[in-house]
């Protein structure tokens, strides 16, 4: 006889210890820019995936393109003026 037994580990697998530190959250904190200028950007290369795309089309890709690569550089100047702890750069 096969005994049905409920699996205890997947329905409480979400334990505390698994949720993002505070040090976690400060990094997307901080990457929230660059995360929406992502988002900008591929929501305006869905637009233009079923039709051909117009200049305004164009220009929207564009500035979203511009605005990913300022927030990328804006992200690497924060964090590369940052030092780490223990002498690791």
């Amino acid at each position: 006889m096969n005994h049905i037994v409920t699996v205890q580990d997947a329905v409480t697998a979400f334990a505390e210890w698994l949720e993002p530190t505070a040090a976690e959250l400060d990094a997307i904190e901080q990457e929230m820019p660059l995360i929406l200028a992502d988002v900008d950007l591929v929501d305006a290369q869905i637009i233009t995936l079923d039709r051909t795309p117009s200049e305004l089309d164009a220009r929207r890709i564009r500035r979203a393109r511009r605005r990913v690569l300022a927030e990328r550089a804006a992200l690497a100047n924060r964090t590369g003026t940052v030092s780490l702890p223990g002498g690791a750069a």
